[in-house]
């Protein structure tokens, strides 16, 4: 199907800038969100699982959790082994994921209005699988 690509793109960028518009009054943006989303939902995690999941470089997550451990948001705490750092939400970090969340469901809702609920499955269906496709056609690529 071609011009699919194109279209998940014209898609991409105005529902990015509406989500880092919503997550603005709260001081933070899309790419600190997805981080705090991993945390909350992941417990016992390591930059490397966050870095893992996002298919992003250690460094960039490590500069995020940063940031979030500026604003008050998450913590560090020692693993088993010294080295292991399990990041986790602070209490205020709590508070904002509930009101952040709220807010970014009421957006989901906002964009879904006039889809069937099958075509919404099917959305929620086929997203994960693309993605799978192209993490595992860059696997086979780097062998």
């Amino acid at each position: 199907m071609q011009g699919f690509f194109q279209r998940y793109l014209m898609l991409y960028r105005p529902l990015i800038t509406k989500l880092n518009d919503l997550l603005a009054e709260y001081d933070l943006s899309y790419s600190l969100w997805t981080v705090i989303f991993y945390v909350k939902n992941n417990k016992k995690t390591l930059l490397v699982d966050i870095s893992n999941h996002f298919n992003v470089e250690k460094p960039t997550i490590t500069r995020s959790v940063k940031r979030l451990e500026e604003k008050g948001l998450v913590m560090q705490v020692p693993g088993k082994d010294k080295r292991e750092k399990i990041i986790q939400l602070t209490e205020v970090g709590e508070e904002i994921y509930q009101t952040c969340r709220q807010k970014i469901t009421e957006l989901e809702f906002e964009v879904m209005k006039g889809i069937s609920k099958e075509e919404q499955e099917a959305a929620f269906r086929l997203l994960p699988k693309l993605r799978e496709n192209i993490i595992n056609e860059e696997g086979r690529q780097n062998e």
